[in-house]
């Protein structure tokens, strides 16, 4: 009898047991809100990818590209341009084909698409200041800026930023 009783709880306890199945979790789709040309999320490269390519570039060569990674900064004056997330402290300062299109002001920290030429330039003191300003930065930090910079530009003719 003892037998039959430590066997009934054995087999109860086994089927008793929960076995969770685990789905895989359907991908989900990104959404995108669209600015300037129309352009697709589709194949564009990683920041990784695109750091490899603008330390390939020297001043005054252009290579056509697109990539997917991060907004770090956008203009707060009207959204006329943006810094991206390149990755080792590496950002790209973005401009918009021909002042057509601005983004959202408070996009940051948002996954965006950006398509169009990449470059090296150098940034005057003044041009460098203006921006500082249109970011928001305290006037200490503006009159610190004594020197021009080499920047990784970007001039975008499409941009797409999640929703």
């Amino acid at each position: 009898m003892k037998k039959i009783i430590i066997a009934s709880f054995v087999l109860l306890g086994a089927f008793s047991c929960k076995k969770e199945q685990i789905e895989p979790k359907a991908e989900t789709k990104v959404t995108y809100a669209s600015f300037g040309d129309k352009i697709v999320a589709d194949n564009a490269l990683t920041k990784e990818q695109v750091l490899e390519k603008y330390n390939s570039l020297k001043e005054g060569d252009t290579i056509n590209l697109k990539f997917a990674t991060k907004i770090n900064e956008i203009c707060q004056n009207k959204g006329c341009w943006m810094t991206l997330d390149l990755g080792n402290d590496q950002k790209s300062f973005v401009k918009f084909k021909d002042y057509a299109f601005f983004v959202p002001m408070n996009a940051q920290n948002r996954d965006a698409v950006v398509e169009g030429k990449a470059f090296i330039e150098e940034t005057s003191v003044a041009e460098l200041k203006h921006y500082a300003e249109d970011e928001g930065k305290s006037q200490a930090s503006i009159d610190s800026i004594k020197e021009p910079k080499k920047e990784l530009k970007f001039l975008a003719h499409g941009v797409l930023i999640a929703k």
